[in-house]
């Protein structure tokens, strides 16, 4: 890659990545649509790293709690709420793990093309709308709500999709408010794209690599930045913007995409 292909793609994947706009579509087309070369794997793990170390700095201070909850019970039998929080996020994560594992190469090898990737933008565009439409004002899950929202990032697999799009459009059927919402789809992004990072970096030792350490490590920081100060304003201006801006951005991607498809 030249350093315009590594600075627009590592942008794209920090800004996408929690926006509910699907950060896997925006990675697939510029290859498709262009005469870009693939960024290849070794790529994908450096800039998925960087969005990681942006939402673990931005929710440090949850994570710390919840790290000294899970501490404190077996020392002090005190279950607080940063343990109810860590393990409504545990139950929510275990639906795309097992999922994933299962389906990854079948969704890599079917799934990762242009009229998927649109009709998924479109369909799901309309469920953010259609959930946005009536915010609750609950700010934390239900258990029972943790396992549906994890039920639901399992279509994440699916390009086009957007994991925080779809977990946060669960989290407003089920009551929850825009920040609620926002904030527990973020979180749930820990051990989601840890675990993706996991399996990434296992097939990257497999295949090896020949791509550039520096090339992965501005990756890496580009969309680390990009994609903290994303967080950071999306929650700070959900409340007051919505969902509709995403939904008519996502509509107008599908709308183009079929387009020149099939036009």
């Amino acid at each position: 890659m030249d350093w315009l292909q590594l600075i627009f793609l590592s942008l794209v994947q920090g800004l996408t990545e929690f926006l509910p706009i699907s950060s896997s579509a925006h990675l697939v087309l510029p290859a498709q649509l262009t005469d870009w070369p693939d960024q290849g794997l070794a790529f994908d793990v450096g800039v998925h790293f960087g969005t990681l170390l942006a939402v673990v700095a931005y929710f440090r201070s949850e994570l710390w709690g919840m790290a000294n909850g899970a501490l404190r019970y077996p020392l002090h039998r005190e279950y607080n709420a940063d343990l109810d929080l860590m393990l409504k996020l545990a139950l929510a994560t275990l639906p795309v793990v097992i999922v994933g594992f299962l389906a990854k190469d079948w969704v890599e090898t079917h799934l990762r093309t242009v009229p998927v990737i649109a009709c998924t933008t479109i369909l799901f565009a309309l469920a953010l709308w259609f959930a946005d439409r009536q915010p609750g004002n609950s700010e934390q899950p239900r258990w029972s709500d943790a396992g549906l929202i994890g039920l639901a990032q399992v279509l994440a697999l699916v390009p086009g999709t957007s994991r925080s799009g779809i977990t946060i459009t669960a989290a407003l059927l089920l009551g929850m408010s825009r920040t609620g919402a926002a904030r527990f789809s973020f979180l749930l992004a820990i051990p989601t794209i840890a675990g993706a990072q996991l399996l990434l970096t296992l097939d990257l030792v497999e295949a090896g690599t020949q791509q550039g350490i520096r090339d992965l490590l501005a990756g890496a920081v580009i969309a680390g930045i990009s994609a903290y100060l994303c967080i950071h304003y999306f929650i700070a201006l959900v409340e007051r913007t919505g969902m509709l801006p995403y939904v008519v951005y996502r509509l107008l991607l599908g709308g183009f995409l079929l387009l020149i498809y099939y036009g």
